[in-house]
């Protein structure tokens, strides 16, 4: 595994291939239970927090030297992923983003003081950081994934263990490095690679662990939580996002949105466009642009510069959202475009008059389809919208604010966005879902918040 600042040698490997061809590119070490329980006491016993000053000063560092190796490091996310460098370079921009607010927020930690007049006490909080946070990541964004955990872990003051998907570990084992080399006292960081059976629950259960941060499938995520019972928990669960289009909305921007979030890394997002509920008569010009919009993506070898959608991490993941398709046609569903598979590329997908309870778009669907649901009025778009198991994020296009605010109240979501898609981001505000979409709060400042632990201090007024 990669302690003490560099990768130590293995009996056993295991490979990481191409979703694109299949070309084996790199292995990486297949640890143990019983090796991962050595390194976590060993950061247990070498752990102590590091200024805040410095900590600043590490992901300043490492942010600089992330962008100074930007073209390398989207390529190799590409070769692992699949996903085409189209994308793994704005990627890339944005992990430097967040290594950069997450330098800032370090040097903000603030309590407060209470006064306690009745007792003649002032009260003080201070943030003091958790401890060793558990952070487990799943393959698709196989950096930003990583960093949106390990930097406020960072700012936070706390040392980190890290298991990446075993279907893109490389990357994170690439960044694991770079921290390293940006001052990050290498005690304070291990990256584990091997069977997720094995080695997750070992981390998440691990008594030594104060805090586990996962990103994944709902299934997985209430396993992890189980093995964490009585630590801090930090969940993100995915998502069944909806673009809620209203009949006065600017038709370009509506299918821009619609096409951007349902195809950009080939629809392996949990906060991309998973449907599309069309309100009354805007159905009809809104799937004809739709259409065109889909039909224009240029599918194939995620290593050319001209592709805009690359294949999906597996062949087995591919035919998985190819099957919910033509159950989705069996309902009644109309296909419009696009659903072609050859191996794991899948070409990007428009199917109309989707019923609300097809499995397309009732589970998340990770992959190119841009499912439209038609709906009558505002109130069965929200009926719709709250129709399932998850309430990540949402999108509503629209000029009407009283409609756009009736909306938003009414969707059981963390975040509503007006003429914007829920695949909306920013590394300074909240990002986290409520229902089976989680539990707790990403975005640098409030990830360093759920990081960290409230102590107060009180002492008696002169």
């Amino acid at each position: 595994m990669f302690r003490d600042g560099a990768l130590q040698p293995a009996d056993r490997r295991i490979a990481v291939r191409s979703p694109w061809d299949g070309e084996t590119v790199g292995t990486v070490p297949a640890d143990t239970p019983r090796e991962l329980d050595e390194a976590i006491r060993r950061v247990r016993a070498a752990w102590r927090p590091m200024p805040p000053r410095e900590r600043s000063a590490v992901l300043r560092r490492a942010a600089a030297l992330l962008t100074d190796r930007a073209a390398e490091t989207a390529t190799l996310i590409a070769r692992e992923s699949g996903v085409c460098v189209a994308e793994t370079g704005k990627e890339v921009e944005r992990a430097a983003a967040n290594l950069t607010v997450a330098a800032e927020e370090a040097e903000r930690l603030r309590g407060e003081s209470i006064p306690l007049p009745a007792q003649d006490r002032l009260a003080v909080t201070v943030l003091e950081p958790a401890g060793i946070v558990a952070a487990l990541t799943p393959f698709n964004r196989p950096l930003n994934q990583v960093v949106v955990k390990v930097a406020p872990a960072v700012a936070a003051g706390c040392a980190v263990v890290l298991k990446p998907s075993e279907k893109t570990p490389l990357t994170a084992l690439a960044f694991a490095a770079l921290l390293v080399e940006a001052g990050l006292p290498p005690e304070l960081l291990v990256v584990t690679t091997g069977a997720p059976g094995e080695l997750g629950p070992a981390l998440a259960g691990h008594p030594e662990v104060d805090m586990v941060t996962f990103t994944g499938s709902v299934r997985t995520g209430r396993a992890v939580a189980a093995a964490a019972a009585g630590r801090k928990l930090l969940l993100e669960l995915g998502g069944n996002d909806p673009l809620i289009v209203l009949p006065d909305a600017d038709l370009d921007l509506a299918a821009r949105l619609a096409a951007d979030g349902a195809f950009a890394t080939a629809g392996q997002s949990c906060r991309g466009v998973k449907r599309v509920i069309a309100v009354g008569e805007v159905a009809d010009p809104l799937v004809s642009r739709l259409v065109q919009a889909a039909r224009e993506r240029r599918a194939g070898d995620p290593l050319d510069p001209a592709t805009q959608v690359g294949p999906l991490v597996s062949e087995e993941a591919a035919a998985e959202v190819e099957r919910r398709i033509h159950d989705a046609v069996a309902a009644g569903a109309k296909p419009l475009c696009g659903g072609e598979r050859k191996g794991a590329l899948l070409t990007p997908a428009v199917l109309d008059h989707v019923p609300p309870g097809a499995e397309l778009v009732a589970e998340e669907t990770f992959g190119p389809v841009a499912p439209v649901i038609r709906v009558g009025d505002v109130d069965e778009a929200i009926a719709v919208a709250n129709g399932t198991a998850y309430g990540l994020q949402s999108g509503v296009v629209t000029s009407d604010v009283t409609a756009f605010m009736r909306i938003a109240t009414g969707l059981r979501v963390g975040a509503v966005n007006l003429n914007a898609g829920p695949q909306f981001d920013s590394p300074h505000i909240p990002f986290g879902g409520v229902k089976a979409s989680g539990l707790g709060r990403e975005g640098v400042r409030y990830a360093i918040r759920e990081m960290s632990v409230t102590k107060t201090v009180t002492l008696p007024l002169p």
